[in-house]
């Protein structure tokens, strides 16, 4: 009938929106996954890998490995954070913003190993 809220499969229309939030943020937490464990690689290859082919000091990779390691480590801790605020917030029928703290943490962590790196890249040529 016109006005219903319902489709000829007979999902309603808003348990059917609220399905696929759930999907979305399962989707959003394995990908906190998935960059959690790029840097948990990236940080073998900074801190083992290139110090065992090359001739330069080992410390200042394995320190660099070390600071990937940490943001990986919080990825994936933050990750899960996030995925149980959006599943309170959609039983709740709101929206949970980001915590701001953790994105600038994020980023500024980001910048300041991607600068070290290309010190170091730069530096040890």
């Amino acid at each position: 009938m016109p006005g219903e809220a319902a489709h000829s499969d007979g999902f309603e229309e808003s348990r059917d929106a609220t399905r696929r939030t759930h999907l979305a943020n399962e989707r959003t937490y394995l990908a906190w996954w998935r960059t959690g464990l790029t840097c948990l690689v990236v940080s073998l290859g900074a801190g083992k890998l290139v110090p065992s082919i090359s001739h330069q000091a080992r410390w200042p990779y394995e320190l660099l490995g070390a600071g990937f390691a940490v943001l990986g480590i919080a990825f994936i801790a933050y990750g899960m954070r996030r995925e149980r605020e959006i599943r309170d917030a959609v039983a709740r029928n709101e929206f949970e913003h980001p915590d701001d703290r953790f994105l600038a943490a994020f980023t500024a962590i980001g910048i300041a190993l991607g600068a070290a790196l290309l010190l170091l890249v730069v530096i040890q040529t």
